[in-house]
């Protein structure tokens, strides 16, 4: 048996009154102050420290390759040359192609406008010199003098006055529709134009029966500030090409 245990038994039988009395008590109070002394020298037990975990692993980062520098040559430096040259050369091309459809494309819309014009004023001039009212010669003359330059307009200028003279004594009005016409020549840095029209004009004598001719002209144009006007005007069999 141990001395703590000992030591236990001796004091519980103290505790119980069976403990002889004599040496037996000291020698257990000497045994105690033993013991204390032992626990107060002996080390505290420390407890057991933990194994620290060890640490993962780090997978290695394998070093970035650098790309090898290109050395070019003097055959390879003139193969590029070649090749940028022919690049630029494509593009200076589309670029030349553009502006020219550009340029193309704005002098066809200002030809297209042009020939509208002439047209649809052509035709308003050649109704308004089939057209007079007999009762009214002076203002059939002022119209014609409106749509007219040029060589027409003078001599309309100096025949005027005996035309209103003629047209009152015959007492015949006309009235003039365009039912067909075509621009054939057109100039539009010159300014010119050739029109060929065909008209229909309804005749009213003062006395008889009314009638419809039929007329062909090839007139003249040419541009003014106010539009465009008629400078000649030639009378065309008609059927003829």
């Amino acid at each position: 048996m141990s001395p703590r245990e000992d030591l236990a038994a001796a004091e519980a039988e103290a505790a119980a009154g069976t403990l002889p009395p004599g040496g037996r008590l000291a020698e257990l109070a000497a045994v105690r102050a033993l013991l204390a002394t032992v626990d107060q020298a002996a080390p505290a037990r420390q407890p057991e420290s933990q194994p620290e975990p060890e640490p993962e692993p780090q997978p290695q980062r394998e070093p970035e390759s650098q790309p090898e520098p290109v050395v070019v040559g003097p055959r390879s430096g003139r193969r590029l040359l070649g090749w940028a040259a022919l690049v630029l050369a494509a593009g200076y091309c589309l670029l030349a192609a553009g502006w020219y459809w550009q340029a193309r494309s704005a002098d066809d819309l200002a030809y297209g406008r042009a020939r509208d014009a002439v047209l649809a004023q052509g035709r308003t001039a050649l109704t308004a010199l089939n057209t007079v009212d007999a009762g009214e010669a002076e203002t059939g003359l002022r119209d014609w003098l409106a749509v007219t330059t040029g060589p027409l307009h003078e001599q309309l200028q100096r025949t005027g006055t005996a035309d209103a003279t003629t047209l009152r004594q015959a007492g015949t009005s006309a009235h003039g529709t365009v039912t067909d016409a075509a621009v054939t020549e057109l100039d539009t840095r010159a300014g010119t134009a050739r029109l060929i029209a065909t008209v229909s004009v309804d005749l009213t004598p003062k006395a008889g029966s009314a009638s419809t001719d039929r007329k062909r002209f090839e007139a003249g144009l040419a541009r003014t500030a106010d539009g465009w006007k008629v400078t000649s005007l030639t009378a065309v069999p008609v059927g003829a090409s």
